[in-house]
């Protein structure tokens, strides 16, 4: 079994900072392989943000947030973050960790939703401007 739980979400002003954490639980037969962060704001689609394989240098971010937000895993720890810096109001949404069972990352399969079946139960972020 696997079970992710974030936490970490808040209220900050556009330009402060935020840490997002999910704790990755893994029990019995269960496994994960890559990551990834996703966000919904409230009357969109929910969109990806972030994704991490191996090694954990290989990460990929959506456009809107290279350069200010950064993803890492936690070996040790199985902790997946995402240190978001420079926020602006348009990060303002609810964001979700998600864990494939497969590490391959290739054709840009990473942005997809139906990668992960593994999903935690969302933390809000609330940026005002």
């Amino acid at each position: 079994q696997v079970q992710l739980v974030e936490s970490g979400g808040g209220s900050v002003q556009a330009g402060g900072s935020l840490l997002l954490s999910c704790v990755v639980s893994v029990s019995g037969s269960g496994y994960t392989g890559k990551k990834a962060w996703f966000r919904q704001a409230t009357g969109k689609e929910r969109e990806w943000v972030a994704a991490i394989g191996t090694p954990r240098t290989n990460t990929r971010y959506e456009d809107s947030v290279q350069g200010r937000f950064t993803i890492s895993f936690d070996d040790a720890k199985s902790i997946l973050y995402l240190q978001m810096n420079n926020l602006k109001a348009e990060d303002t949404a609810r964001y979700y960790c998600a864990a494939s069972s497969q590490w391959w990352m290739s054709r840009e399969n990473w942005r997809r939703s139906d990668e992960y079946p593994y999903w935690g139960q969302g933390t809000q972020v609330t940026v005002s401007s």
